[in-house]
């Protein structure tokens, strides 16, 4: 959603704006082209998303700051940097396409990898610690909770059952034997679940509401906040976010009903089917 996220971040060629989600930097070199004397700071968590990214921004020089940083310390990245306030922010959430394709990272179940899942390889949680060592009930608590998997409960028991499970594709046989089945399947059987653990190693949860809690303090009057996410319970905590701070005073919501991608996008990017846009204004 590239034309979308450029339009609703309405950006100035002298403004100050902040992708606090890298990935391979598709959405920041779309940013800094449109800037003369602006400037662009891009975070990421994930190392070998800023290395390769770093390649790719080099042609902007000066113009763009790369930061490793989870985009929850947003706050303390700014300060840091000496900003007071900027014009706009980005945070296309989940994981990125780079990631996915990369198989040995274990985002994905399209071939046998080990079980990671982590986007900042420094961090000690794993999915293998998870599905592991961690309780049936406790297993259970996380698909449901998370990824809203109705299955849960089975998908736990054959988990602890099958243990030791020894790479991701052993996880989406095992997933897949449980899961009953709900007529026509669109997805995969263990993409809530793969969805679900790669939410927990990473602390999703928690790094957006800290993230949504203290953006708006960083904005301009008339900066913007769009933010892409990509499953039910991410879009409802951004939805519920953004009316809070509206009703409190410090963001007006600007879309009104969910922005979704267009047909042509969908049949070009299928990863982008399930991508839905939400932008606040700081007032």
């Amino acid at each position: 959603m590239l034309e979308e996220v450029l339009e609703w971040l309405a950006i100035r060629a002298d403004g100050i704006y902040i992708d606090v989600t890298l990935g391979a930097g598709g959405h920041s070199a779309a940013i800094a082209g449109r800037l003369t004397s602006g400037r662009l700071i891009s975070l990421d968590r994930d190392a070998q998303a800023l290395e390769l990214a770093r390649e790719r921004l080099k042609s902007f020089g000066a113009t763009v700051t790369i930061v490793q940083s989870p985009f929850s310390k947003i706050a303390e990245v700014v300060h840091e940097l000496g900003i007071p306030k900027v014009d706009g922010v980005l945070a296309d959430l989940g994981v990125s396409s780079m990631q996915l394709d990369q198989g040995a990272r274990g985002f994905s179940f399209r071939e046998a990898a080990a079980l990671d899942m982590r986007m900042n390889t420094a961090d000690e949680l794993t999915a293998d610690e998870i599905v592991n060592r961690w309780s049936e009930r406790e297993i259970a608590d996380l698909l449901y909770t998370e990824a809203d998997e109705h299955d849960s409960r089975r998908i736990a028991k054959a988990i602890v059952r099958a243990r030791p499970i020894r790479d991701t594709g052993h996880l989406a046989t095992t997933v897949a034997g449980a899961r009953k089945h709900w007529g026509r399947q669109r997805l995969h059987p263990a993409t809530k679940t793969f969805l679900a653990l790669r939410i927990a190693v990473n602390r999703e949860m928690e790094e957006l509401g800290q993230f949504l809690t203290r953006t708006p303090a960083a904005l301009n009057s008339g900066g913007r906040m769009v933010v892409l996410s990509y499953h039910s319970r991410e879009d409802r905590i951004v939805k519920h976010a953004f009316q809070e701070s509206e009703r409190e005073g410090t963001l007006q919501v600007l879309t009104r009903h969910v922005i979704q991608p267009s047909e042509e996008e969908t049949a070009t990017n299928p990863r982008s089917r399930s991508a839905k846009l939400r932008c606040a204004e700081r007032v």
